[in-house]
């Protein structure tokens, strides 16, 4: 990728080369490339981002690539760190001002990339604001939004038990056994081919054959991307909208964003809310800046601070089950809990402190410090899923950047 295309990568000048293949688009080395054009591989949906005008970013630049960490008896520096690192964007916000701005690997600013599993996040706070406008209520079970579910193990859980993944459903794994629940649902969500007519043809369909349930709902921590696809199918019947105009108009328009953002979608049209989100580096950090600002921003209140101050206080009692990402055997989640827990579709570093994160496989990072008013977003293209040395690299990373602002 540094000044040569890679025989698979489309080149302009060189036509009828390799294709990328179907059934690998999301895979290393092929996301060096696709993470910035998903919509070229799989159907979306606009998000617009409303006529108003985009949330000015000032910038305060600083220098932070001499920066120093250390991880595991190794020392690097914030240059070596995103050379080594399969970067592709990396964002720095301090007091509400744009510190440090990289771009890598062809992303431009005005590029899109996939969040993937940072997109669980972006929805839950898009969930907030409905919690807030009295359209759901998260002790509520799901079967009130979604009464067609009550014949699922679905039944009896409550929509926190989604927005927390604890509920008892079965969901059988991994990502590269046929036959399995997560082997079916890269299939159902439209990322790869439909390769029976007896698989399940939609997201939709794929919820309906969740019939078996394996614990009772809230005893365990349970990683899995169908509890946002099912948050997402409770957002929209409370709301009475499409999910990609949900939160075009009470998230994207609202917070100022600068460009259109886009969601892939399944067969029948539902935007897949567990992972297929993709957005500018400016608008992550835009939304990061919400956060960060406890829900309010371009001159008002989108997210209520009551709901941000929950998500961020953290669930330390939930019990760590088995854990699944949305596009591979392995998973962006961690193996242990961080001290605050998961809670509302957010890792919570730790609650005393008040810093929460969200995570993406391959490589997909926000970090949110509201005490700090310090915000960083890196975007990715890992060669692996889940990686927990570049995990714990990237959490020492921004570490000493957010040290160094103090």
């Amino acid at each position: 990728m540094n000044g040569v295309n890679p025989d698979w990568q489309p080149d302009p000048m060189r036509l009828g080369g390799p294709m990328i293949p179907r059934m690998e688009w999301d895979f290393a080395p092929y996301n060096r490339w696709t993470f910035q054009h998903v919509r070229e591989f799989v159907p979306s949906a606009s998000i617009w981002r409303g006529r108003g005008p985009a949330l000015p970013l000032p910038e305060r630049p600083a220098d932070i690539e001499d920066i120093e960490f250390e991880v595991k008896g190794r020392r690097s520096t914030i240059r070596e760190f995103l050379d080594s690192s399969f970067t592709d964007g990396f964002l720095v916000l301090h007091r509400g001002m744009v510190i440090s701005e990289t771009y890598m690997n062809g992303l431009q600013p005005h590029g899109q990339h996939l969040a993937m599993s940072m997109s669980k996040s972006i929805a839950a706070i898009v969930c907030g604001i409905l919690v807030h406008q009295g359209l759901i209520d998260t002790q509520s079970p799901v079967t009130l939004y979604l009464p067609e579910l009550e014949f699922s193990a679905y039944r009896g859980a409550t929509v926190q038990h989604v927005l927390d993944m604890c509920t008892g459903v079965t969901v059988t794994g991994p990502y590269t056994e046929p036959g399995t629940h997560a082997y079916m649902m890269q299939r159902a969500a439209g990322w790869k081919p439909l390769e029976s007519t007896n698989d399940p043809q939609s997201m939709w369909q794929l919820i309906l054959r969740l019939t078996e349930q394996q614990r009772p709902h809230g005893a365990m921590f349970d990683y899995r991307s169908t509890e946002t696809n099912v948050l997402g199918f409770v957002m929209q019947r409370a709301s009475g909208k499409p999910l990609a105009e949900l939160i075009s108009s009470e998230l994207w328009s609202p917070m100022g964003a600068e460009e259109d953002a886009y969601i892939t979608v399944d067969p029948a049209g539902f935007p897949i809310v567990s992972g297929g989100f993709n957005a500018t580096l400016r608008d992550y950090g835009r939304f990061a800046l919400l956060l960060v600002r406890n829900g309010a921003l371009n001159g008002r209140q989108i997210v209520s601070s009551k709901w941000i101050e929950q998500t961020r206080s953290g669930n330390s009692d939930l019990v760590l089950g088995g854990i699944q990402s949305f596009s591979s055997s392995t998973s962006s989640a961690p193996t242990t809990l961080p001290a605050g827990g998961y809670h509302n579709q957010f890792w919570i570093e730790d609650p005393r402190g008040c810093a929460y994160t969200c995570r993406g496989a391959f490589g997909q990072f926000m970090y949110i410090d509201p005490q700090a008013d310090f915000a960083a977003v890196k975007l990715s293209a890992w060669p692996e899923a889940v990686d927990e040395v570049r995990t714990a690299e990237t959490l020492a990373a921004i570490h000493a950047i957010k040290a160094a602002c103090e």
